[in-house]
């Protein structure tokens, strides 16, 4: 079955630094685009940043361009999400997510917190 595993949230002051991980399973992981979402309280869920199958093409939301770098290591099935420049309002639960062809289906692992406060 498909499982994506988050990890690397936590709290850090504005302007700070964090890298989230996703380690995927379960599926072709090379052949899928993977993306990151977020999703804050009272908000609805966002994505952030999209990245294709071979890591050559990437898009991301307006609120983190410039701040924030996809990537993906195809040989460990993870997809990684480097933020720079941490608002507050960067806060949230961020989301691994992949849609899978085969069943029509979105999957979501079960998300990291990251708080940025001072």
């Amino acid at each position: 079955q498909v499982q994506l595993v988050e990890s690397g949230g936590g709290s850090v002051q504005p302007g700070g630094s964090l890298r989230l991980s996703c380690a995927a399973s379960g599926f072709t992981f090379s052949t899928h685009a993977m993306s990151w979402y977020r999703q804050a309280p009272g908000k609805e869920r966002q994505l952030v940043a999209r990245i294709s199958s071979s890591g050559s093409m990437t898009n991301y939301a307006d609120s983190v361009k410039g701040r924030s770098t996809i990537s993906r290591d195809n040989a460990k099935a993870t997809v990684y999400l480097q933020m720079n420049s941490l608002k507050p309002e960067d806060s949230a639960v961020y989301y691994c997510n992949v849609y899978r062809r085969f069943d029509d289906r979105n999957y979501w692992g079960q998300g990291t917190q990251v708080t940025v406060s001072s």
